[in-house]
């Protein structure tokens, strides 16, 4: 081999060692932000206790505004760490959660719901997202402990084998299409009702046509 040979792998086996360690940290790091996500979504009985407790009005309004912050910014990162888990070129040769597409799909269709309807005042609304939430929690949280984290249990190899992607390819394929057609439909949801309707509802209404003068 020539010198610009090896240093052409050297480079190539660095380049694919960061992208494997980057997204198995991304990974390990997801259940700890699904946490995150599940506990200030269901904390909002305890926020709403505490804002009643406070009799300065700029005080209740910073803490319902902290809260309203936090909870959405961890729900976001979460998500947009998620997007990971729907390219197919990692989820078939990188050890992952197999049901990681499905999670989120769930964690999409829960923001889509809080999207459209202010879930803090409507309860349906709430509910819905919680449902999408713990769904998409136990999409991922279940296959990362049994399947990835419980590689060195010998009683638990075959459950670790169907819920690793890799392992299970068979059943990853499928479940990564689905998510992917049922994502890009409600992405394309989202934009006809945020653009195109939202644009249909800002245009200026043509004024009624005056009736004549009775003389």
């Amino acid at each position: 081999m020539t010198p610009e040979d090896i240093t052409n792998a050297i480079e190539q086996a660095l380049v694919q060692g960061g992208q494997q360690w980057l997204v198995a940290t991304i990974g390990a790091f997801m259940p700890a932000l699904w946490a995150l996500t599940l506990i200030f979504h269901l904390s909002r009985p305890y926020v709403l206790r505490t804002l009643r407790k406070l009799s300065l009005r700029f005080g209740a309004d910073v803490w319902w505004l902290s809260y309203v912050l936090i909870r959405d910014a961890v729900a976001l990162i979460t998500f947009g760490l998620s997007i990971l888990f729907l390219m197919p070129n990692l989820v078939l040769t990188l050890d992952l959660p197999l049901t990681a597409p499905l999670a989120t799909l769930f964690l999409f269709w829960a923001l889509y719901v809080k999207l459209l309807h202010d879930a803090d005042d409507n309860v349906t609304a709430y509910r819905i997202v919680t449902a999408f939430l713990v769904i998409g929690a136990t999409f991922y949280f279940v296959p990362q402990t049994l399947g990835l984290e419980a590689n060195s249990q010998d009683y638990l190899a075959g459950l670790a084998d169907f819920l690793d992607s890799t392992r299970n390819q068979a059943v990853a394929g499928p479940i990564l299409v689905v998510s992917l057609i049922a994502f890009a439909a409600t992405a394309f949801m989202i934009f006809y009702r945020v653009v195109i309707g939202g644009s249909r509802r800002l245009e200026p209404r043509a004024a009624a046509p005056k009736s004549p003068a009775v003389s």
